[in-house]
């Protein structure tokens, strides 16, 4: 009776509108309350699920993916590119993906990468005679690797669910995000091509010295970020403060685009910003509390159970139904629901716990890219003012799922760095 009161209000909520976080919150008490459970129980596990040393990354990296916006940290990384790739077919293309590359190092905020790059390369791409469609595509697709390179805000979240070290996640993720993007880069390369995409004036090497040096403090923060949490000295929430006093200290005194006024607006949009997960997070605890005791966790891993018993198909149905889900569900809620039910799974067929992660957290990014709710999705496509069905992005997707394949049989990919570093 629980289980069905959940998934029916769950189903009819989302159906009616309302927002995921609002959904999951609103069914999770509904099925406690048939249930004959204390509602109290809600404001324990609301409140217990953020009250978290691990979770307070979050607001940090937003922060200071915040600040490295406005004091001018992402317009040399887009410097950078330019000099560098901006020649290759389709070259503002391929300075969204590079510059992605960069940021994604600093911020790990998807987001906040597809708003910042999107107002200033859309419109440029535009100009130059790219469709529309094609410039928000590159650009929410390549927004997806700043939650695949570390720092990752995801990561963050997936590791405090599943009690994995952060700091292993930062160490897999390295190598996947560099793979999808050089994959993005061949893909807009091919198309750029065969559309007859522009390309920038080859940048001569002398004149690439000045855009390279300007640059060098802001490329020097992916180092002082992940140097700090690889090697021990501080934990993924220190690195985060450590994250925004650099990007404080960059915008005021060393590029000087920060003013003290400038303050109250990055705290303003850091605070909405941080909201946003962090509710999903209260409420998907509430939900996946009512899961357990509607006994949903167990059908579900009687199911898979019945279904195979190989590792490998496995996989393959949790790519698919998260693929599924993505198209309907926010990246972080389905995340929160899902990843507990499969983890016992992911330790009885002797999955390597690290692979397992980044071919969710993959898969997830991949539905923030996908109609009718992908975030970054929306954030593109309204810079771009085209509707979210017209964005060219499958594409994009295609590379990337084929990516996380070869991370399926291959898992040397995700596993090599973290193994090394032991």
């Amino acid at each position: 009776m629980e289980l069905a009161v959940l998934l029916a209000s769950f189903v009819v909520l989302l159906l009616t509108g309302t927002s995921v976080a609002a959904a999951m919150l609103v069914s999770g008490v509904l099925s406690l309350f048939v249930g004959g459970l204390p509602i109290t129980i809600v404001a324990e596990r609301m409140l217990g699920s953020v009250n978290s040393y691990t979770l307070l990354a979050v607001p940090f990296f937003i922060f200071a993916a915040v600040i490295m916006n406005r004091g001018g940290l992402t317009d040399r990384l887009l410097g950078v590119a330019k000099v560098f790739v901006g020649h290759l077919p389709g070259g503002t293309a391929q300075v969204d993906v590079l510059a992605s590359i960069f940021f994604a190092g600093m911020s790990g905020s998807a987001t906040a990468d597809a708003a910042s790059q999107g107002r200033i390369l859309i419109p440029h791409m535009e100009q130059q005679g790219y469709d529309k469609g094609f410039a928000a595509g590159v650009n929410s697709a390549s927004a997806t690797i700043g939650a695949i390179i570390p720092p990752s805000i995801t990561m963050v979240i997936y590791g405090s669910v599943t009690n994995i070290s952060v700091g292993a996640l930062f160490l897999a993720g390295i190598v996947p995000g560099l793979i999808v993007g050089i994959g993005m880069m061949l893909v807009v390369w091919f198309l750029a091509v065969r559309r007859g995409y522009p390309r920038d004036d080859y940048t001569p090497w002398t004149k690439r010295i000045w855009p390279v040096v300007s640059a060098i403090p802001a490329l020097l923060a992916p180092v002082l970020i992940l140097g700090g949490i690889f090697s021990g000295a501080t934990t993924p929430t220190e690195a985060g403060v450590i994250a925004c006093a650099y990007a404080l200290f960059l915008g005021f005194v060393v590029y000087r685009e920060l003013k003290p006024k400038d303050m109250l607006p990055i705290l303003a949009e850091t605070v909405e910003a941080t909201a946003v997960p962090v509710f999903i997070i209260a409420a998907g605890s509430v939900f996946g509390f009512a899961l357990t005791t509607s006994g949903f966790g167990f059908l579900m891993q009687d199911w898979l159970r019945a279904v195979t018993d190989d590792p490998l198909v496995f996989m393959v149905i949790v790519i698919g139904l998260f693929l599924v889900i993505g198209l309907f569900v926010e990246g972080t809620a389905a995340m929160l629901i899902f990843v507990p039910i499969f983890m016992p799974l992911v330790a009885g067929f002797g999955i390597d716990q690290l692979q397992f992660a980044m071919i969710v957290i993959i898969t997830i990014m991949v539905g923030t890219i996908t109609p009718p709710v992908g975030l970054q999705l929306f954030i593109a496509a309204d810079i771009a003012k085209i509707s979210v069905f017209k964005v060219d992005i499958w594409p994009f997707v295609a590379i990337t799922m084929g990516i996380t394949i070869l991370m399926v049989i291959f898992p040397q990919i995700v596993t090599f760095l973290p193994g090394l570093m032991r």
